[in-house]
């Protein structure tokens, strides 16, 4: 059996045309909410893609709420009408992999409610785990070793911290994308130096204070080259 390996692109384009032919098939056969879907053996042979590729498109779908799974069931159509998720699928085929710039800017006006929350709502082991991201960013960066990972610890930390588990969610979906890319685009370069060291620990002392005004601050003053990056923030 030939093995096919897809690049991203490729990949992304079955997903799509597998979402199209379970749209075709549900405005076709007359599908309405609750009906179950076929099986995706049965799914696979139709569109000629492997079953790992129909459950792939299936939990995109399930995803943005428009099918559920039920474990010993099978796939049914959430409680929705047909033209809304006509047009839902429509608008899930039109989304594109954010690009680095949309990445970091989300992770900008995340990480300013992160921080302000964080201050207020942490607990006793909250600071305990930011002071051990903190220490072991530090160490790192004081040995001339590499400390992306320490340093985006440390950020997950206050995230994890800020009490809000939807917020916490977007930080841990968007963080690998951007660990990805951080040499590339140069952009933690002042977080890896004793500058950052100095900003880490500012926002750690507001943090442990519960001051949310003044977390939000050095938060802000952190990223200040990332908002030059990205855009010119007015508030």
């Amino acid at each position: 059996m030939k093995l096919e390996v897809l690049t991203k692109n490729e990949n992304q384009k079955v997903q799509n045309s597998i979402i199209i032919g379970i749209r075709d098939l549900i405005n076709y056969k007359n599908l309405e909410p609750g009906d179950k879907l076929p099986s995706e053996r049965m799914l696979s042979e139709k569109f000629e893609v492997s079953r790992s590729n129909v459950r792939e498109a299936i939990h995109t779908l399930e995803h943005y709420g428009l099918l559920k799974s039920r474990p010993q069931s099978g796939t049914f159509i959430a409680n929705i009408g047909v033209i809304a998720l006509n047009g839902m699928i429509e608008d899930i085929l039109r989304l594109d992999d954010p690009d680095f710039k949309s990445l970091v800017e989300t992770r900008i006006l995340l990480e300013l409610k992160t921080a302000r929350l964080a201050s207020i709502r942490r607990t006793e082991s909250d600071l305990l785990e930011i002071k051990h991201a903190l220490d072991a960013h530090k160490n790192k960066v004081l040995n001339g070793e590499d400390a992306v990972q320490e340093d985006l610890l440390f950020h997950l930390a206050i995230a994890k911290a800020c009490g809000n588990s939807t917020m916490n969610t977007f930080m841990l979906i968007i963080t690998p994308e951007i660990i990805t890319n951080f040499e590339k685009y140069h952009v933690c370069d002042k977080s890896l130096s004793q500058e950052g060291i100095r900003e880490h620990q500012e926002i750690y002392d507001a943090i442990l204070n519960q001051e949310p005004k003044v977390a939000k601050i050095k938060m802000k003053a952190h990223f200040k080259m990332l908002y030059q990056y990205c855009y010119d923030l007015k508030d």
